[in-house]
């Protein structure tokens, strides 16, 4: 294989730039930030994310110069997000901007290789907690090096769900987050938000939740955690159950079909705008 297309070498390299970049978000988190707003006031951006997301694309880019970039501030500076079959990087530098702001100690750097629109790595990585969750395709889902296995869990009255209220204060999509989560705390044995959609879809990997659903996420936010998953023995999807779409901005991760199924089956759905 050419080495423009060798999986494990594009790991090596990226594996050792997110962990740099880990030890600037760890240095800075309980730090003073130069903070601004992009689309309003609770959607939030940090110079440690443009360092962060420049660090890793930079780099990336001088290891493999044919290869495409989808980052998280690059597009929301302008930059039309585009996935082709081409290899492509889709990195968040700091997901879970808010709680970075907050000294919160759940954000994380989320940095996925698709080919073919197809996840080949995964890596989901807390600095703050020392949580790095990594994935290759075919190879199993790890946490620091220990394999991870979804719960298995089928039984919804039983299963512990992670979800998020987003970034978005619009009127149609606050209505469809509060009746979900009445359904959800009703029909669930809990209800979870870290304030990271990755570290929420980790958490599924892992068996210390059994289901993720968010509506209004991206790519960034979700294309590792999906490998992830899905190599820990888990399942992801569209929110109604149909194939997942990595431009639609809607996820649904359960540690089986079963609870997938029933969990779609529950949700008011909601269609936002695509990447």
């Amino acid at each position: 294989m050419d080495s423009e297309f060798d999986v494990k070498r594009c790991y090596d390299v990226v594996i050792k730039l997110v962990d740099e970049a880990g030890n600037i978000i760890a240095s800075r988190n309980d730090q003073q930030k130069t903070i601004s707003e992009k689309s309003c006031d609770v959607d939030l951006l940090t110079e440690t994310d443009q360092e962060v997301e420049t660090l890793l694309i930079s780099n990336l880019s001088k290891e493999f110069p044919t290869h495409r970039f989808i980052g998280e501030e690059e597009t929301s500076e302008g930059k039309k997000v585009e996935l082709t079959d081409l290899p492509t990087w889709i990195i968040d530098p700091v997901d879970g901007t808010m709680n970075f702001v907050h000294t919160f100690p759940h954000s994380c750097i989320s940095v996925a290789l698709l080919v073919n629109k197809d996840p080949q790595i995964g890596i989901i990585y807390n600095p703050i907690l020392n949580q790095k969750f990594t994935a290759i395709k075919g190879e199993g889902a790890f946490l620091n090096g220990r394999r991870i296995k979804v719960s298995g869990q089928t039984d919804l009255g039983k299963a512990l769900i992670t979800t998020e209220f987003g970034t978005t204060r619009d009127t149609e999509k606050l209505d469809v987050t509060m009746d979900n989560l009445r359904k959800t705390i009703e029909s669930a044995h809990g209800i979870r938000a870290l304030g990271s959609a990755a570290l929420n879809m980790a958490m599924v990997a892992l068996g210390a939740a059994d289901c993720n659903y968010e509506f209004g996420i991206h790519a960034w936010d979700i294309a590792a955690g999906d490998l992830i998953v899905r190599e820990a023995g888990g399942v992801t999807s569209d929110p109604t159950g149909q194939p997942l779409d990595f431009m639609a901005r809607r996820v649904l991760a359960a540690s089986s079909p079963e609870l997938a199924n029933k969990v779609a089956n529950l949700l008011t759905q909601y269609y936002p705008p695509r990447d």
